[in-house]
């Protein structure tokens, strides 16, 4: 595992994914709410941020790590 993290742009990806990941989220969940800004507004906003930035972190690690594994094996 840590052959995988260190890897030059490892990070970067993880990044990158993450962001791409919430961006979308919200993206979706705003047109599936009939463009209202309800669903913001209905949550606590430090969690609905800690939880996305969590979130985004998981789903980028294991995006990138799975990218850079199979990079590894070959």
């Amino acid at each position: 595992m840590k052959e995988v993290t260190s890897m030059p742009g490892f990070w970067r990806m993880v990044a990158i994914m993450g962001v791409s990941f919430v961006s979308l989220f919200f993206i979706v969940k705003w047109i599936l709410d009939g463009f209202s800004f309800e669903f913001f507004q209905r949550q606590d906003p430090v969690l609905l941020i800690l939880g996305s930035i969590a979130a985004g972190f998981v789903y980028g690690f294991f995006v990138a790590y799975g990218r850079f594994k199979k990079q590894l094996k070959k």
